[in-house]
């Protein structure tokens, strides 16, 4: 029997990164968020799109350069069927591409609020070992070492404290809890003889509902 538990953790933002604008009309740095709305204009066989944004407080607009002049030749037929459907799916994607945004503007505000799915992948359930394989779907907002307290149900006191003791370790990255989860991370946790050994393992592999969320949000 394997001495490892193996678990993946599906992580998926709830809110697009939102960037902080000057605005004319609010008269002030504001942030602006995704409307949802593509707009695509054609120039002979060249191709404008933008991503449109709105003030969080007036409603101005935004709208957010994707291509300019592009030849309608050179674009993927996928990529300019969703930008003509204005694919909620694609939308997402572009609003949750950050390196595109911070070209824009270096002010960002990233929510950290985030979903996790989780599922058991192999191994044995009653083993000291855990290994959490992270699947990042769009760049997060949340520090690694809030999002593991909270999904562990632990103080972030407590993962540091395993951290220090090497007891849960991020690959090779010294710094990784200070940081957003990235796709492709992988947790291990060694708690043979930890008292709360059970509990995390159960937590390790539980997808937590709305209730919980809410209550662990104001606690952690």
């Amino acid at each position: 029997m394997s001495d490892c538990l193996r678990v993946r953790w599906t992580i998926v933002p709830r809110d697009c990164p939102r960037p902080v604008l000057a605005c004319p009309t609010c008269g002030g740095d504001r942030p602006y968020h995704p409307s949802g709305k593509l707009r695509l204009n054609a120039n002979g066989k060249r191709l404008d799109a933008w991503l449109i944004y709105k003030c969080d407080d007036c409603d101005r607009t935004w709208n957010r350069p994707i291509f300019e002049r592009r030849l309608a030749a050179d674009i993927p037929a996928a990529d300019l069927a969703a930008l003509r459907s204005a694919d909620p799916a694609f939308v997402r994607r572009l609003a949750f591409d950050l390196a595109a945004l911070r070209r824009k503007t270096s002010a960002i505000v990233q929510p950290d609020g985030l979903d996790v799915e989780k599922a058991i992948v192999g191994g044995n359930p009653d083993a000291a070992r855990i290994e959490i394989a992270l699947v990042v779907t769009h760049a997060a907002g949340m520090r690694l070492d809030r999002l593991l307290a909270t999904e562990l149900g632990c103080a972030r006191s407590r993962i540091v404290a395993l951290a220090d003791a090497e007891r849960l370790v991020v690959g090779d990255e010294r710094s990784a809890l200070k940081r957003p989860p990235r796709d492709g991370q992988t947790i291990c946790l060694f708690l043979a003889d930890a008292s709360d050994a059970s509990a995390i393992a159960d937590a390790a592999c539980r997808t937590r509902g709305p209730a919980d969320r809410d209550q662990s949000e104001i606690s952690v």
